[in-house]
């Protein structure tokens, strides 16, 4: 039972604990929060005030490879030792058979601090956000799990390229003002303008990256990467500037003000602009679209740059060690890890570097049937550098007079064709409660062993809630439109 309720209650608080990319169920409701996906988009109030630290909380964690399923199995007791793919009974060749050509894991959580927005005049309506923000990403070809699982002896005598294995992750603090205009009695437009700031960052750079096994099993990596870091740690070094260890900067944390210098730094700073545009076809149909978050930060401060132009020679100890149970999951990361240890050197002088935010990039449509219910059709799209990953989402949407509200939605997405979502929106006097969840896993399946069992996803790689309050004053319309 208590492991049962550490994991309800571990799903609970994720949910609860930050916000990330925002739902697409969003779109289509009235709600404050509506213009972080479209600038042009409004609420009916006459003005709002998000309750500090609780008006938008969301949280998004989305990979292409990884389900539940391949975490827990039925039959097996559930610890952190007993992962499905930890098990000899576990499908192997199921599994890599899978796997993308380029696989990803990328959680995302951030909390809006402050929100507001009123109107002016008629048809011209002003918004301002704070949030802080937190993501990460991790990419890696397939090849690297094959070898992990089957072992280096099936791969011996050939090369694999990884020059696209990359991670990231940043926490910046986001400022933002808009402006949402009626241009004409048809179209409305929409710009907000933000400023950023980068509380920590790290970036791996993959300049090149082959494995080779060897006739002998011995597997070596030829690497040319360059780790670079805003954060407060030490990196101590040998005497060949070679990098032994490094460790957070607690000093940095023993007071009240440390903690406040470190979470206010203004010196990585940088801009942000969304755009975005509604446009009334007909009294019943709306088309609208828009690009967010496009923008940078450039790192200035705590600046760490790490370098490895090397050959490495990594330890022989994988997933096959531990199937037979010759070593345990633990020594084969402490291995990994001993192995990589003296491969990255300091860098001779401190380099300051940028990053970029993934543009957004929405194109919806929606038909009003009445002034209680419509449907919305919604293409979002997020762009980096080097990826496109992008979501469908249809919807049906309830709104009786601002009071209640509910949209359904079905989203084709991260290669998974059966997410169903519901948002839900109550108004009592002026306090507006909402929570929407995007990806509501149709499959399920138990897992556990004895009296410990639970019944979880079955095959769910994406989660994804928002959920916040308001204090909402006026009531302009109460209709779809």
């Amino acid at each position: 039972m208590r492991k049962r309720v550490i994991l309800i209650l571990t799903f609970v608080i994720a949910a609860a604990a930050g916000k990330a990319q925002n739902s697409q169920l969003l779109y289509f409701m009235n709600l404050p929060q509506n213009h972080i996906l479209n600038p042009s988009l409004i609420t009916s109030n006459s003005w709002y005030i998000g309750v500090p630290g609780i008006s938008g909380i969301n949280l998004n964690i989305t990979n292409n490879f990884l389900s539940f399923s391949d975490l827990f199995m039925k039959g097996v007791e559930i610890s952190k030792d007993n992962l499905a793919f930890l098990d000899p009974d576990f499908d192997r060749d199921k599994f890599l058979g899978s796997l993308k050509e380029l696989n990803y894991i990328e959680p995302k959580a951030s909390v809006q601090i402050l929100s507001a927005g009123f109107n002016i005049g008629e048809d011209l309506f002003l918004f301002l956000d704070v949030s802080d923000n937190v993501r990460a990403n991790v990419v890696f070809p397939k090849d690297l799990l094959r070898i992990a699982f089957l072992g280096n002896e099936s791969f011996a005598g050939q090369t694999f390229n990884l020059s696209d294995t990359r991670a990231e992750y940043i926490y910046y603090r986001e400022i933002g003002a808009g402006v949402s205009k009626q241009v004409t009695p048809r179209l409305r437009f929409g710009g907000k303008a933000k400023l950023l700031f980068g509380v920590t960052a790290g970036m791996l750079q993959n300049y090149g990256l082959n494995l080779t096994v060897g006739s002998d099993y011995a597997t070596t990596l030829q690497a040319n990467m360059a780790l670079d870091m805003s954060a407060p740690v030490n990196v101590y070094t040998n005497a060949d500037n070679e990098v032994e260890d490094f460790e957070l900067d607690d000093s940095r944390f023993d007071s009240g003000s440390g903690v406040f210098d470190f979470l206010g730094n203004t010196k990585n700073a940088g801009f942000g602009v969304d755009l975005g545009a509604e446009f009334l076809v007909t009294d019943q149909i709306v088309v609208s679209a828009a690009i967010t978050d496009v923008g940078f930060i450039k790192w200035k401060s705590d600046l760490v740059n790490l370098e490895a132009v090397s050959d490495i020679e990594l330890s022989g100890l994988d997933f096959e060690d531990v199937y037979q149970g010759r070593a345990t999951i633990d020594e084969v990361i402490t291995s990994l890890r001993d192995s990589v240890r003296y491969s990255f050197k300091k860098a001779p002088e401190e380099k300051v570097f940028s990053t970029k935010l993934p543009v957004g990039l929405a194109i919806g449509g929606k038909y009003v049937l009445n002034d209680r219910y419509s449907f919305g059709i919604l293409s979002y799209s997020r762009i980096t550098s080097q990826q496109i990953k992008q979501a469908v989402t249809l919807s049906a949407n309830m709104n009786i007079r601002n009071s209640f509200q509910a949209s359904l939605g079905y989203t084709a997405c991260n290669h998974d064709y059966s997410n169903l979502g519901l948002g839900l929106a109550f108004r009592a006097s002026v306090f507006q409660m909402y929570f929407l969840v995007d990806r509501i896993p149709l499959n399920w399946k138990k897992t556990g062993s004895g009296g410990e069992t639970l019944t979880l996803p079955a095959n769910w790689n994406t989660i994804h809630t928002m959920m916040g309050i308001n204090l909402v004053f006026g009531n302009k319309r109460a209709n779809n439109l």
